[in-house]
């Protein structure tokens, strides 16, 4: 049990796991007093030059005063944090406030010096590249905005922990000192800096869970079968090119070898002599602990745990899924599961199946990644049957490496991203997702690793609204719509079967991407081409007639026929059918006249090619390189066994390639100088103030507040625009939760801040108030009801248009109230009339998990009912402002639909900018909603808004790096 020092009470919350460089993970957190005896040991473990340079004389050993210091934190103006790896301090860093003398102050001082001080068989690590970030991160916390740091110009390591970390700095040299000083303000280069470290600490975990110099498997039963045993038999039977090791209590002592396998057989790890890499753990979960701990002393670096028995086995399984992870995490181990199918590596230097596949899949270039057992399984056979090429020659749909992870309690799909990411061995990334743990992250990464080389993504669970109960993972009330969008713009290729998944894999690794949509079709069935033709126009590429080379077309037809269509510049890709002939013919020869003619040079870029075959087995084995080895740099070709399988997998392929090349020249986020980035900000801080429970006028009752502006209105046709609701538009989410929901004139100031106007609208409770108001705003006006009940709902007839009198108004007025209640149930309001137009709907929100969301749609039926609304994450840039108005399927009505006058769509993506401006420049602002928007020829207008302000979320995008909490 920790105990606080001095008097400020444990920040937990600077507790934090983290993946080093060299793939090994340390814990930080807080030095208390009960560390004494952890320093004083840590401190004797250091070179008498490391403490040289960190005390500038020689410091033999610590004194009881020393020891004191060093271990009593107010938390506030001395910190200092530790890095642990087992039970012992491998480094510490601390900090204590000074001021402009460097004295010991106290707030509002806002400088600190900082010291470091690493073990130096831990130096080299990243360990204090790590610290730096977290110290800096927590004296942000804690109002200190800038570092000095005093250091021996012969200590250069540290020198470059400081220069290296890309803060704004300023360096001096006196009295044979080195003197730096660095803003803590996280710059673009800090941050591009931090995650790079982040992109190579991880990606060295992957890799040393996959390329194991020795692996021991740990549950090796005596008796064939078995987990253990199974696990071991397929090591063996793959070739693994390391050292093999079956380890079990239950053998024998005098028991040496395993036979028939002949590998070593040891009772415990500990009787081996040798480092060992990789455990892969097959023992029930009870006992799993004491082999991790065994494992750790041992000094394994990583665990696949195929054992099960944790979270997906309800509350007790929970907890002990959780203290695997901080048991393995304090030895400085990753996890792969628990409840995991393994792992495989096809590299040459390496073939390790250390799973439960019978059999090694052929080398490849197709990375793949599963969170289910049953979906590996299918996914790895079906790969293998599809194309395995010879032995000795990757096949068509092969395998670079394959992580099943199960649980993924620790290694999750983010460590994979960044592996792949620059793994030469891999060309394209499958995975099977059932949850995302960290949403905000895996757009990130995924983004990155989408403009080098595709990710094929499979969602499952997609309609529970919940992940497995395995996964321990964030919640997140985003709809599974909205997670398509946010894939989408981070260029990912999501699909909706496992079967689409290997389809579109197969032929982003085998192919070159297309230059356009433009598909020329040619076979030998007329029927069979027809039927491609309008898959094509399905999936809305544009193909080119079908050429039909008739039933008795030959091998050689075929070659000539696809030759000319490769050369000619009005086609990006050709689709080849092929149906069974009679008469004479080879499957091995349309395949090598197929391949002859993709593998000819043109006068331009190189086209996919695809083959449709009926009922031709044998072409699709021959196009994938099984059989008669073909020549070395032969180009596979991908066949498929009906047309819309292979048009799908073209048509993820075009549009990626689309999206590659936009990413190519990433848009901007425009900068508008009537915003008022501080009064926005100073009016936020007003309205969260605890006074009354409520912002601004204290009227905060609901959306629309005290009715005195938007928030009130919303469009129902042409030209107009009636009351505010419910952030449900299909597809989107409301970031409904704690907070303070504004009134309408607070809505509206914070909205004008970013130049954003709504449209007033001004209450009626009586007749007469509603003409002053017309009269005020100008004929003519709408009068329409706010109750909560009949906002959205003009079916009920509850908005009056176009009322150009007072007597007009007065008799709209009777009618309203007549035939919907009384005015104060109604909550009337009258509102100027917009110009005509067309009603949309935008939205933001924050999600805990995924970050802040803009969401746009046609307001009414097509956003409520048909879910018709785009996604994009904040902050937009103008090139998404723009695809966000154009990726709905009622786009074409803001256009120009039918002979309709096109409207103003950029007035319209200026104000998607504005918006999501305002809630990446103020997270606080977890939810905005204007509704509607009357997008006119010339301009628009905003004729309804709602806000709620809420204490922001954490961004762990921003903080140090660190590891998923347990």
């Amino acid at each position: 049990m920790r105990s606080p020092s001095d008097h400020h009470a444990y920040p937990t919350h600077w507790e934090a796991d983290v993946v080093l460089r060299d793939g090994g993970t340390a814990q930080i957190r807080p030095i208390t007093t009960d560390d004494a005896q952890r320093l004083v040991s840590f401190y004797e473990r250091v070179s008498d030059e490391s403490k040289y340079y960190r005390f500038f004389a020689p410091y033999p050993r610590l004194s009881d005063r020393d020891v004191h210091r060093f271990t009593h934190h107010d938390y506030v103006d001395r910190v200092g944090l530790a890095a642990i790896v087992g039970d012992e301090f491998i480094a510490t860093v601390r900090y204590d406030r000074i001021d402009g003398r460097g004295m010991p102050a106290a707030a509002p001082a806002d400088e600190a010096e900082v010291a470091f001080l690493v073990q130096d068989a831990h130096q080299g690590r990243g360990v204090a590249s790590a610290l730096l970030e977290h110290i800096a991160a927590v004296a942000r916390e804690r109002g200190i905005r800038r570092f000095a740091a005093e250091v021996l110009p012969a200590n250069n390591k540290m020198i470059k922990v400081f220069t290296d970390a890309g803060y704004t700095q300023k360096r001096s040299f006196e009295d044979g000192v080195v003197r730096l000083e660095f803003d803590l303000e996280p710059t673009d280069r800090s941050l591009a800096v931090m995650r790079a470290r982040e992109q190579r600490a991880e990606a060295r975990s992957v890799q040393r869970l996959l390329a194991p110099g020795s692996v021991a498997v740990i549950g090796t039963s005596r008796a064939p079968g078995g987990v253990g045993r199974t696990v071991l038999r397929n090591l063996l039977d793959g070739g693994f090119t390391g050292r093999v090791h079956a380890v079990n209590h239950a053998f024998p002592d005098d028991m040496t070898r395993l036979e028939p396998e002949g590998v070593p057989a040891h009772r415990s790890l500990r009787a081996i002599e040798e480092p060992v890499d990789l455990a892969v753990v097959a023992v029930p979960a009870e006992r799993v602990p004491a082999v991790v701990a065994e494992c750790g002393d041992h000094g394994v670096q990583g665990l696949v745990v195929l054992s099960a028995g944790y979270a997906e086995s309800g509350g007790e399984g929970r907890d002990r899924q959780r203290d695997l992870v901080r048991q393995a995490r304090s030895y400085g181990m990753r996890v792969i599961g628990p409840n995991a199918f393994g792992v495989i590596n096809t590299a040459d230097g390496v073939r390790l199946n250390a799973s439960l596949s019978p059999q090694l899949p052929n080398p490849g270039r197709l990375g793949l990644f599963t969170q289910s057992g049953a979906i590996g399984i299918a996914l790895l056979s079906g790969l293998n049957r599809r194309g395995a090429g010879l032995a000795s020659l990757a096949g068509i749909a092969g395998i670079s490496t394959f992580v099943s992870a199960g649980n993924r309690a620790d290694v999750s799909g983010n460590d994979l991203l960044q592996y792949w990411y620059d793994d030469p061995l891999t060309d394209v990334v499958l995975m099977y997702l059932e949850s995302i743990g960290n949403p905000r992250k895996f757009t990130r990464l995924a983004r990155r690793t989408a403009a080098v080389k595709p990710v094929v993504v499979v969602k499952g669970a997609r309609h529970t609204g919940s992940a497995p109960t395995g996964h321990a993972v964030p919640t997140t009330r985003i709809p599974d719509a909205t997670v398509s969008d946010l894939l989408r713009q981070a260029g990912v290729i999501r699909v909706d079967t496992v079967t689409e998944l290997a389809d579109t894999g197969v032929l982003l690794a085998s192919q070159p991407l297309p230059a356009g949509p433009r598909v020329a079709i040619l076979g030998n069935s007329e029927s069979l081409g027809l039927i491609t033709y309008d898959a094509c126009l399905t999936e809305e590429l544009r193909p080119l007639p079908p050429r039909d080379l008739t039933t008795d077309a030959t091998p050689d037809d075929f070659r000539r026929a696809l030759a000319e269509a490769l050369t000619d510049d009005t086609c990006d890709a050709v689709i080849v059918t092929a149906i069974p002939w009679v008469g004479d013919g080879s499957a091995q020869a349309l395949a090598a006249a197929v391949r002859e003619a993709a593998q000819t040079p043109g006068p331009g870029p190189a086209k996919p090619v695809a083959v449709v075959h009926l009922e031709i087995q044998e072409l699709a084995q021959a196009l994938a390189g099984t059989g008669a080895e073909p020549a070395p740099g032969t180009r596979r070709i991908p066949a498929y066994p009906a047309a819309e399988r292979a048009v799908r997998a073209l048509a993820e392929a075009v549009r990626y390639a689309r999206w590659r090349e936009e990413a190519a020249e990433p848009g901007r986020v425009p900068e508008y100088d009537d915003i008022d980035e501080a009064g926005a900000a100073a009016d936020i801080q007003v309205l969260l103030a605890p006074a009354d429970g409520h912002g601004g006028d204290g009227t905060g009752d609901g959306p629309g507040g005290d009715v005195t502006g938007g928030g009130t209105v919303e469009g129902t046709g042409p030209g107009v625009a009636v009351g505010t609701g419910e952030a449900t538009s299909g597809g989107a989410f409301d970031g409904a939760g704690p907070g303070v929901e504004l009134s309408a004139a607070d809505t509206q100031r914070l909205l004008a801040r970013y130049g954003v106007s709504v449209l007033p609208a001004l209450p009626a409770p009586d007749p007469d108030a509603a003409v002053r108001a017309a009269e005020r705003l100008g004929f003519p006006v709408a009068l329409k009801p706010t109750a909560p009940h009949l906002r959205h709902r003009a079916d009920l007839g509850g908005v009056r248009l176009e009322l150009g009198s007072e007597t007009e108004l007065r008799r709209a007025y009777a009618e309203l109230t007549d035939y919907l209640g009384r005015p104060e149930e109604l909550g009337l309001v009258v509102q100027r009339m917009a110009p005509r137009g067309v009603d949309t709907v935008v939205r933001a929100a924050i999600d805990p998990a995924a970050g802040a969301v803009l969401s746009f749609g046609l307001a009414g039926a097509p956003s409520e009912l048909l879910g018709d609304t785009a996604h994009g994450l904040v902050p937009v840039t103008g090139r998404d402002a723009a695809e966000l108005i154009r990726s709905i399927r009622t786009a074409p009505l803001l256009f120009g639909w039918r002979g309709s006058k096109p409207v103003d769509t950029v007035a319209l993506e200026e104000l998607l900018l504005r918006v999501s401006r305002l809630v990446d420049d103020h997270p606080e602002m977890v939810a905005v909603d204007l509704e509607p928007v009357v997008v006119a020829q010339h301009g628009l207008s905003v004729l309804g808004a709602s806000a709620r302000l809420a204490p922001p979320p954490p961004r762990t995008d921003l903080g140090p790096r660190h590891m998923p909490a347990y």
